[in-house]
């Protein structure tokens, strides 16, 4: 029987990949790179967006 998937808002800008291990190609003494951990700005690293209420919505 087929499982229904979760209808989850990813963000647009990071596309679900909220952090990026970028290396600085700068080798550390033992032979290791140095790495910076960078979180998407826009959902703040948590991959998923927020959900927005269109323009011109009536809250009741």
């Amino acid at each position: 029987m087929p499982q229904h998937a979760q209808n989850t808002r990813v963000c647009r800008d990071c596309n679900g990949f909220a952090t990026a291990a970028i290396t600085t190609g700068v080798p550390r003494p033992d032979g290791s790179r140095a790495t910076l951990r960078v979180t998407c700005p826009t959902c703040k690293g948590t991959g998923t967006a927020r959900r927005v209420r269109p323009l011109g919505a009536v809250i009741k």
